[in-house]
């Protein structure tokens, strides 16, 4: 099936590994022009050459830039130009009691997992008016529906990301411009690998067992599995992809059906 992406251009936030770089390859295989993002120069490049190499022939390049510091958010902005497709993917996440998280540490989270999206779609959504066509994709998570104990911070950002594509969704009515937002469920992201793996070498199990164990422990999870960033990046080809053009305004669900809850 044909997505109609050929020659679009995109920019993917938090694109130097896990479900970013998984949309980014999927994007790149549309014919999708893709700017990748992390906070390391050498990491974008390294990004870049491995994403060449994968795919010779295709556009890709990347900006380095720490959504948490505005003045690297400031000159990636002065740097990006119009895209067609806007991926919110960047986010920061880990396991703390809520007693024990600083104001600081809530302020790090909202920069990063909240306002990077704002920052950008303050940026994107004018032009893609304009032009009369454009993708906001806000790649979330199920824990903004059902907010771990454990990681209030965390969930509570993805709570505000769906009330901030609901609400930039009311401001493309009646054009080509889309915003949407997809619910990931526990995905073997790289960064959940390395707490796996972490896990694993303090209890002196294989990475492969604990990933078993965890999987198995979430009750309401049908798929009884970790999901394959792979998995989010199908859905977000199709949601930023003309296919997609009567989806507006909505949050997706690619959680292996974790949630209990309907939106």
């Amino acid at each position: 099936m044909d997505s109609g992406l050929a020659g679009k251009r995109a920019f993917v936030s938090g694109s130097t590994q896990g479900i970013g770089y998984a949309i980014a390859e999927a994007l790149l295989q549309e014919g999708v022009s893709v700017i990748v993002n992390g906070r390391e120069e050498g990491r974008v490049q390294a990004t870049v050459n491995a994403l060449r190499s994968t795919f010779p022939g295709t556009d890709i390049a990347g900006i380095a830039a720490d959504f948490g510091d505005p003045d690297q958010v400031r000159r990636l902005l002065d740097h990006l130009g119009a895209v067609d497709i806007l991926v919110n993917n960047v986010g920061v996440f880990e396991v703390k009691e809520f007693a024990e998280i600083s104001d600081e540490e809530w302020q790090r989270y909202f920069d990063i997992n909240v306002m990077s999206g704002v920052r950008l779609s303050r940026h994107t959504l004018g032009g893609m008016l304009d032009r009369g066509w454009g993708r906001i994709l806000f790649i979330a998570s199920e824990s903004g529906v059902n907010v771990p104990a454990g990681m209030t911070h965390y969930g509570t950002t993805k709570a505000a990301t769906l009330a901030l594509s609901n609400g930039l969704a009311k401001l493309t009515r009646g054009t080509e411009v889309t915003v949407n937002t997809i619910l990931g469920g526990p995905t073997y992201s790289d960064g959940v690998a390395a707490v796996v793996e972490q896990i694993a070498q303090a209890q002196g199990a294989s990475s492969d067992d604990i990933k078993r164990t965890i999987a198995a422990g979430n009750q309401t999870s049908l798929l009884q599995r970790f999901l394959d960033p792979a998995e989010i990046a199908h859905l977000a080809v199709y949601l930023a992809s003309p296919l997609s053009s009567a989806t507006n305004g909505a949050a997706l669900r690619a959680d292996g059906g974790t949630l209990t809850t309907t939106l």
